[in-house]
């Protein structure tokens, strides 16, 4: 009897443990993770609509509120934009934005108005 016994423990044993293996490598049961986007994604078309002499309520209207607005340098604006594709956008093929490798930083003189725009070049086409 000691023998059935034992070979029945074995049997459940290798079982659990080929179960186990099997399901540690499917890709159906790995952890779900989020897009994480970061900041103000803006279009060189959204951008283009931005122009020098305008004032910060309309740039504001345009583009929304900057991601960072220095303390130091309260006339500059920056738009900045990062993204990580989660379990979605890995199966959506999205690349990913990293080190702020998209971004718009706008200059305002003493009165309010727009004298500089840098990094119109850094932005895609077309928003994703």
């Amino acid at each position: 009897m000691q023998t059935t016994k034992k070979s029945t423990l074995l049997k459940f044993a290798s079982i659990g443990l080929v179960a186990t293996l099997a399901l540690t490598g499917c890709n159906v049961f790995r952890v779900y993770t989020i897009d994480l986007p970061q900041g103000t994604p803006l279009s060189q078309a959204q951008a283009d609509k931005v122009q020098i002499g305008m004032n910060a309520n309309q740039v504001l209207y345009l583009l929304g509120s900057p991601s960072m607005r220095d303390t130091l340098a309260p006339n500059r604006w920056d738009y900045l934009y990062d993204y990580t594709a989660g379990t979605d956008g890995k199966r959506k093929k999205k690349p990913n934005v990293k080190d702020a490798s998209q971004y718009l930083s706008i200059y305002f003189d003493n009165q309010g108005r727009v004298v500089r725009i840098d990094g119109k070049d850094s932005l895609p086409a077309t928003r994703h």
